[in-house]
């Protein structure tokens, strides 16, 4: 893990100076620390797009974040909602929001005279389906934890070492990720997933998903978790039924990361 860590080092003193696509998830906050450390401040610029499927929550922790690390910081208003392809909602969906994202911060990098844009790609992700690594090597985006092959459970442990608050927070991804591939994505459904895992995260539950299938809410916790959400169960089915659910389930496999990729092999391929 030193060597890695040590690697990562040498790429961004090798880029001289970077744009970090900042979401204040573990990855980004790890790489913008690290950047900050060693570039200086005034070589790093963190931009983080606050659009429709970023939780309003999220933003300003991101804020938080980056004021912690003494990064600058500037915040864009995207819409993936606007962008064609994105909202049916297609298997190449994360190609259509990484594309999205990149078209507006490239040239920020090239206003603001910088010459590299980086962004929280990591190890685990290559075995993954990432069609926003496509997006990003068509832009020349690069991802150095990735390329220092460091895994998520190192940067947590580096993120730890560095006294980071990221370095046990919950995985996350955007909104969309929770509805159906197929089904389209809309400011309705997105605002009914956000509204529902924040009622159930305010209940004590840090890891959440709430996986959306026409009207039906697949709630996903932790095992250790379910108790809590079963002694929970009538305020939960008020509640996601108020935000717009009609069926409310609980997922016993539990929560698993990228879940909605088992239905991939059933879609036709762009």
């Amino acid at each position: 893990m030193k060597e890695k860590y040590e690697r990562l080092k040498e790429i961004l003193t090798e880029m001289e100076n970077v744009v970090v696509a900042f979401s204040g998830g573990v990855d980004s906050t790890f790489l913008l620390k690290v950047a900050v450390d060693v570039l200086g401040k005034e070589n790093v610029l963190a931009v983080t797009a606050d659009s429709e499927t970023y939780p309003s929550s999220e933003l300003e922790e991101a804020k938080e974040l980056a004021e912690l690390i003494g990064a600058t910081h500037l915040i864009i208003e995207t819409s993936e909602l606007s962008i064609p392809g994105y909202t049916e909602n297609d298997r190449n969906r994360c190609y259509f929001c990484k594309n999205g994202l990149f078209e507006e911060i490239v040239p920020i990098m090239h206003q603001e005279g910088f010459n590299n844009v980086v962004y929280g790609l990591i190890a685990d992700d290559m075995s993954e389906h990432r069609p926003g690594v496509r997006a990003a090597k068509e832009h020349g985006v690069r991802g150095p934890l990735q390329e220092a092959n460091l895994f998520k459970e190192e940067i947590r442990e580096l993120s730890k070492q560095f006294n980071l608050p990221t370095w046990e927070k919950p995985s996350f991804a955007c909104l969309s990720s929770r509805i159906a591939y197929g089904e389209k994505i809309t400011q309705e459904k997105l605002t009914k997933v956000e509204k529902s895992e924040a009622y159930i995260k305010a209940l004590g539950i840090r890891q959440v998903r709430v996986r959306t299938h026409h009207d039906i809410a697949r709630i996903e916790v932790e095992p250790k978790d379910m108790e809590l959400v079963l002694s929970n169960h009538h305020s939960i089915l008020e509640n996601l039924q108020r935000f717009g659910y009609k069926y409310v389930t609980l997922d016993l496999q539990g929560y698993v990361s990228g879940s909605m990729n088992k239905a991939l092999t059933a879609l036709t391929k762009i």
